[in-house]
């Protein structure tokens, strides 16, 4: 039967050191409402975790850690001292106090407290009071005069005004297999203690409470009434020791007035049964609420991971509606308004282009062709023209979809905090202008290459080199932009005409089939380019996200540890 419960003390205590690495892994990057209050959560549970689960499960046998915590002013340093007979633990005369905790054991438990085994995280310091001490270490005091098998831990206020102690005290509460609540008959029922004997209540932390300077005339009334908010915070098992109102001698309470105290700790000292079951009580509680501390950062991590996803949906498909947008533009005529209109009559000559269009094509091919080997110069600006409106496009949809995932971000969780780290995100990319006249430039190189390709066999290819391959991947670019649709008044005619013009010659060169082949693939190609350009914008919003290490597979881990935690118990 030992060798069972060893086992399955082994198991349990590799379920939660696997717990604490998902809760460690956990990241709360962004600024939701409640993600403060989930940081600090997730803090103390990796700190309970740290100073005591882990620590108790490694070593069930080491010496009760009891830890003395209340509120400014409540005399735990002084009954600290009263207890071990001697000043071990300096009162602060001044408020705050910032000095270190102080842990006093007996000389054969040294073992336990000089190494890491609990409170990793603080420094040890040994020796008389100095300077140097702060809450970032703890002082350990060796003495006779605390029996073996129990330690006492003085911790910081737990309302202290310096922040670094409240923390502080915090974490040694949560680190304690039992609390030694210290408060007086003026603060018994301030709201701050109770709301941390309301959290021991909850984990089934040992509790036991000492009333401290207590008029003598009030000591029933004043206990009786504790007695009764400890009963209503199911903190009813909690023994309750009283200190009656005392002149200290040499700095330390009547001896009388610890009497009781001081006993009951020794016979928990020396009974090994009752130290276990303290740490029975404790340790059980702190397995226990494991599970619904754990569900809270669960569903603070799935509010990340929302807000995460909901940012990045943003971004796609604020940059798909642009994809698609210039998709339609590449259809619906408007590439074939203003200065390439202009640009295409200068090509075929605009006054006999009007009268001729809707006469013999035959003729009106003749025509083009006459101006394309006699002046390729008007091919180029036609070329440019063409060249400037895409840009044009592209560009104005790229800073469109900017503006609006912008706009969009400001009204979600997470989004301002994203968008004041990356003020780039503003807009679109610096050099995206940049980009963009290169994928142009790309694309018009797709189109005479295609032309190129096409004509590979000897009939084709002398047709070919009769037009020009730049006179005819310009008309290529025309014809695969060409359509009457949102166009309207009399450029209605002129881009009618240059579709027709444009694919009848293109289909005495290359042949019907082949000229719609070849616009489709023409599209096609500069799809596949816009579409990497945009992918490129949108990863800029995507890359802010992922730099504040938002997981989607973080809520998985919890839940899983959890899990296997609990079929461990």
């Amino acid at each position: 039967m030992a060798g069972d419960e060893g086992a399955g003390t082994a198991r349990l205590l590799e379920s939660v050191k696997a717990l604490r690495s998902a809760v460690s892994d956990t990241t709360l990057p962004l600024d939701l409402p409640g993600a403060p209050e989930a940081r600090s959560a997730r803090t103390r549970l990796l700190d309970q975790l740290d100073d005591y689960v882990i620590p108790r499960l490694t070593a069930l046998d080491a010496p009760l850690l009891a830890v003395v915590g209340g509120s400014t002013g409540a005399g735990k340093s002084t009954l600290v001292n009263s207890v071990v007979g001697r000043e071990v633990s300096l009162p602060g005369v001044l408020r705050p106090t910032t000095r270190s905790p102080v842990l006093i054991h007996h000389p054969s438990d040294a073992a336990w407290f000089s190494g890491p085994r609990v409170l990793p995280g603080l420094a040890r310091i040994t020796g008389r009071h100095s300077a140097s001490d702060g809450p970032g270490a703890v002082r350990l005091v060796s003495t006779d005069e605390v029996a073996a098998g129990l330690a006492l831990l003085d911790a910081p206020d737990i309302d202290s005004v310096v922040e670094a102690n409240r923390d502080l005290a915090n974490q040694l509460l949560a680190a304690a297999d039992l609390w030694i609540f210290v408060t007086t008959a003026a603060r018994y029922a301030d709201a701050v203690p109770w709301e941390l004997l309301h959290d021991a209540s909850e984990r089934g932390t040992a509790v036991a409470v000492v009333l401290d300077r207590v008029p003598a005339a009030a000591v029933d009334e004043i206990r009786t009434h504790l007695a009764s908010m400890l009963r209503e915070q199911g903190l009813d098992q909690a023994p309750i020791f009283t200190v009656v109102e005392s002149e200290l001698v040499d700095g330390l309470l009547p001896r009388g007035q610890t009497e009781r105290l001081t006993a009951w700790l020794a016979a928990l000292a020396g009974d090994a049964a009752a130290r276990a079951d303290v740490v029975r009580q404790t340790l059980e509680g702190a397995l226990t609420s494991l599970e619904s501390r754990t569900q809270a950062l669960v569903t603070a991590a799935e509010e990340q991971t929302a807000a995460g996803r909901a940012l990045v949906h943003v971004a796609s498909a604020a940059y798909e509606e642009a994809a698609a947008e210039v998709q339609e533009g590449m259809v619906d005529g408007t590439l074939l308004r203003g200065e390439v209109l202009a640009r295409w009559q200068e090509f075929v000559g605009t006054g006999e282009f009007f009268r001729q269009v809707e006469s013999t094509v035959s003729r009106m091919r003749d025509r083009f062709t006459s101006f394309l080997r006699g002046d390729p110069a008007r091919a180029d600006d036609l070329g440019e023209a063409l060249q400037s409106g895409v840009e044009s496009l592209i560009a104005n949809r790229a800073e469109l979809a900017a503006g609006s995932v912008s706009r969009a971000w400001r009204t979600l969780p997470g989004g301002d905090q994203l968008l004041h780290s990356h003020p780039g995100l503003a807009g679109s990319g610096k050099d995206v202008d940049r980009r963009i006249q290169r994928l142009v430039r790309d694309w018009q190189g797709d189109i005479l290459q295609m032309v190129r390709d096409e004509g590979r066999d000897r009939r084709t290819t002398a047709r070919i080199m009769a037009y020009g391959v730049n006179g005819l991947g310009v008309v290529l670019m025309l014809v695969t932009f060409a359509s009457t649709a949102g166009i309207t008044g009399a450029e209605i005619g002129i881009a009618g005409g240059t579709a027709l013009v444009g694919q009848k010659l293109l289909e005495a060169v290359f042949g019907d089939q082949a000229v719609r082949e070849l616009a489709r693939q023409a599209r096609e190609h500069l799809t596949t380019r816009v579409d990497e350009l945009y992918a490129a914008e949108r990863d800029r919003y995507e890359g802010a996200v992922t730099t504040l290490h938002v997981d989607t597979q973080q809520t998985e881990q919890l839940t899983a540890a959890v899990r296997e935690l609990e079929g461990a118990r």
